[in-house]
């Protein structure tokens, strides 16, 4: 394994608000706006994001099979095309969105259960809804694809009337999923996501990784000398401390499929697909953190300030979720004991 151990003591006046410049992964707020205005601008946008028609991709290498369900669904969604297995993955995995996928089960190059495959074993599209499209009026191709994970199947002849109340009540049910996922995933201080969420984001990527082989990234992050701050300006400053990294910290997380959550009390976690530049993603939000310029006098530097313990590894059958949290912890742990305001991370060897 590699380890890597960053730290960085910066005099900042503790009046001081810090530079403007953008954090790497930053978005694309202006410097005027703070860290909680770009969090709450970006809430406003996912809610939005949500309240709009879904997407339903078609794939069939027929174009009158497309032709035809795209006519059926217009009305009720946005539809995507897609001629192939091929390229139905490659819009899948590019889109930030697709609510349902209309998949032919026999197609040249690649079949439905193959392209269905490659879906579950990516955590951009492990929980799409999948409708198998068949002319086979088999039972035992029908408990197949369903017991791959696909919601339903339809069979041809497309029969539109049948077809157009069976895809609104699956777009029903997906939507009504979605917004309860909402209402329940978040934190109600700092309005990211809560411990839920992450509990079941963290499950879905080990299971990815483990069908997959790929790595991911897993990060814990603790506010340091949190408990005096709040004994020197009283638990509501705390409070809006609080948002304000967490605001920050989302700022890390805009890709499809990353995450960032409020772990509990003044711990937070992230949750990375990819874990490509962990260590030094991970110090580009302290660096961050620390230019927030939350005065904080008993510490070193004068400012609040971070410590992270963050892992980039893959899930094996016998991983368990606990198993990576410990990891995570223990690391977080040792950056707190060799001083604070400090990340370390761990590379597992593959």
């Amino acid at each position: 394994m590699t380890l890597h151990h960053t730290q960085m003591f910066r005099r900042v006046n503790p009046m001081s608000t810090g530079d403007t410049s953008k954090p790497q992964g930053a978005g694309n707020g202006t410097s005027a706006e703070s860290p909680a205005a770009r969090w709450r601008a970006r809430a406003n946008y996912a809610e939005r994001l949500a309240g709009l028609s879904q997407t339903v991709l078609v794939v069939d290498d027929d174009p009158d099979n497309r032709l035809l369900l795209s006519e059926i669904l217009r009305q009720q969604c946005r539809v995507i095309e897609a001629s192939s297995g091929a390229e139905a993955l490659e819009i899948a995995f590019r889109e930030p969105r697709v609510d349902l996928i209309l998949l032919d089960v026999m197609m040249p190059g690649m079949t439905g259960y193959e392209v269905l495959e490659r879906l579950r074993s990516d955590v951009r599209t492990a929980d799409t809804a999948v409708i198998f499209v068949t002319g086979q009026d088999d039972e035992n191709e029908e408990e197949k694809g369903l017991l791959m994970g696909a919601v339903d199947y339809v069979f041809k002849p497309i029969r539109p009337a049948i077809v157009r109340v069976r895809l609104a009540n699956q777009l029903k049910m997906i939507a009504q999923r979605h917004q309860m996922s909402l209402l329940l995933g978040r934190d109600a201080l700092t309005g990211i996501a809560n411990r839920r969420s992450f509990d079941e984001a963290l499950e879905r990527i080990r299971e990815v990784s483990i069908r997959s082989g790929r790595a991911f990234g897993l990060a814990l992050i603790d506010v340091d000398f949190f408990k005096q701050y709040n004994d020197s300006f009283g638990h509501p400053a705390g409070d809006l401390a609080l948002r304000e990294i967490a605001a920050v910290i989302a700022q890390f997380a805009t890709a499809p499929h990353q995450l960032a959550a409020r772990y509990g009390g003044e711990e937070f976690a992230l949750l990375l697909p990819d874990a490509t530049g962990l260590a030094a993603l991970l110090d580009s939000l302290r660096r961050a953190v620390l230019d927030l310029g939350l005065k904080h006098p008993t510490t070193p530097w004068g400012v609040v300030s971070i410590s992270a313990g963050g892992i980039a590894t893959h899930a094996e059958p016998d991983t368990h979720a606990d198993d990576l949290l410990r990891r995570a912890d223990a690391l977080l742990y040792e950056a707190k004991r060799a001083g604070r305001n400090r990340i370390l991370t761990r590379l597992d060897s593959f």
